[in-house]
């Protein structure tokens, strides 16, 4: 696909009607995520674990765009006792959801760890998202359209889960023998492991899917170098220095190009189940939305087996039966 051809956010096909959570929503990514799909007609929930950041966030799209349909829902992904209150909650005031942008991510901090006890990157971008997708995935396959879907015209039920992983992912492992960092920790390792969690885990959800017979599509994507506050978050020292003062200035695009891989992986009709979808440019560092390669380890059932099981303990959640072999 030459540069003339790359896919936009025009290319979105018309939200009306269609309900949409992203994590993460009040900056960067999720924020430019969330107005494209607001541009485009969709109810929005921006889920956001300041809630005083998302009414900022959603007062800046709606000063753009005063017809929005947005609304703020505090969302800790750390705390499993938060996602499922905001998971009880939004169940509580919508029949239905058609996309899940599993988008918010913490990025190198010194070791912590949640409130149950988890290293907290691991249980921020990984954990979170699964307990988030199971308690969420009845109403993301329900076929019950919204009166404003159907009065619309608006493209048929088509719901998605997208998981946003990283370049990041290539160079990341599942430590099973020292999941919390005790007996060595490093901030970028750990990281990498929780991109390569989201990557692993959307590919075993595709296979468990596909394998139940769902209408619910999972799809991965990745932003390539983004400039973000991910990167300026990264405690002082060498990381902050690296990724953000230097680096993205330099290299880094703006959220809105970064955006569009998990945008074409969350509307566009042609996606399917299972790909991976991200730059199209020089080392998948910036450029339109394309398919990518997944890491064959990230690939691999038996080790997406693992992380799911190990998951589901974790989380105290079950969800969908694991796929044939």
């Amino acid at each position: 696909m030459t540069q003339d051809q790359r896919w936009t956010t025009e290319q979105i096909p018309d939200q009306t009607g269609r309900v949409c959570v992203v994590t993460g929503a009040n900056s960067g990514l999720g924020l430019a995520t969330t107005r494209a799909l607001a541009r485009r007609g969709g109810h929005v929930v921006l889920a956001v674990r300041d809630e005083a950041k998302g009414q900022r966030a959603l007062s800046e799209v709606t000063a753009e765009l005063p017809d929005a349909h947005l609304e703020v829902r505090r969302l800790d992904l750390a705390d499993l006792d938060s996602v499922r209150e905001f998971a009880d909650q939004l169940r509580a005031d919508h029949q239905r959801l058609d996309v899940l942008v599993n988008n918010a991510g913490v990025m190198a901090p010194p070791r912590s760890l949640s409130a149950q006890g988890h290293e907290l990157q691991f249980a921020c971008n990984h954990l979170g998202h699964f307990a988030l997708t199971g308690l969420l995935l009845d109403l993301l396959a329900s076929p019950k359209p919204s009166a404003s879907l159907e009065q619309s015209g608006s493209p048929r039920h088509d719901p998605r889960v997208v998981t946003v992983s990283s370049i990041n992912h290539r160079q990341g492992r599942i430590r099973f023998d020292d999941l919390t960092g005790e007996r060595g920790y490093s901030p970028m390792a750990f990281y990498n492991q929780s991109k390569f969690a989201n990557a692993v885990f959307g590919r075993e959800l595709h296979r468990r899917l596909t394998e139940a017979g769902s209408p619910v599509r999972s799809v991965l994507a990745h932003p390539g170098y983004t400039a973000t506050n991910l990167q300026m978050s990264a405690p002082v020292g060498l990381w902050r220095v690296v990724l953000g003062r230097l680096g993205n200035p330099l290299f880094a695009q703006r959220p809105e190009g970064g955006a569009m891989p998990q945008l074409y992986a969350a509307t566009e009709p042609g996606v399917a189940g299972g790909e991976f979808i991200g730059p199209d440019g020089l080392a998948e560092l910036r450029g339109g939305p394309t398919r990518v390669r997944l890491s064959p380890a990230a690939a691999d059932a038996e080790t997406g087996r693992r992380l799911w099981e190990l998951s589901e303990r974790l989380t105290d959640l079950r969800f969908l039966p694991p796929a044939s072999a």
